[in-house]
């Protein structure tokens, strides 16, 4: 196999890539996040696609056949690579699944710091009244 200077071998079709079904496929997510914990990361992908060929979708084009685009997912964590299909009618229950992961993997992040709107919305009037009240007493003497 032949590899060119900065090419990760990662997309390369003679890597094993797993496809499997979304459920197995989020297990398997799941896993791999475990197994990055200390030292690691995990890449995902998402990608719109038809998994058909492009002379295959241009003969479907001419004949008038409708052509079903689904979401390509991909995820490696640099030595395995799985990846499934979802369909526009699974994308909902998959999506939530997915954040639910997401969010439960991600404990590492720090909140960010932030203002509490209403406060500063608050002095934010308060400085501007008072300078139209001191620009008004200006004016009136």
């Amino acid at each position: 196999m032949n590899i060119r200077k900065g090419d990760t071998g990662v997309g390369l079709a003679s890597e094993a890539e797993v496809r499997l079904q979304p459920d197995p496929f989020l297990n398997e997510l799941t896993n791999m996040f475990e197994r990055t914990t200390e030292k690691g990361s995990v890449w995902v992908t998402l990608k719109h696609s038809s998994d058909k060929s492009k002379v295959q979708r241009n003969k479907m084009k001419t004949v008038g056949e409708k052509i079903e685009y689904r979401c390509l997912i991909r995820a490696t964590d640099g030595k395995k690579t799985i990846s499934t299909m979802v369909g526009a009618k699974d994308h909902q229950r998959f999506q939530s699944s997915y954040a639910t992961i997401l969010k439960a993997r991600m404990t590492a992040l720090k909140k960010r710091e932030r203002k509490d709107k209403r406060k500063a919305a608050d002095s934010d009037k308060k400085a501007d009244s008072k300078k139209r009240s001191s620009a008004a007493k200006k004016t009136s003497k």
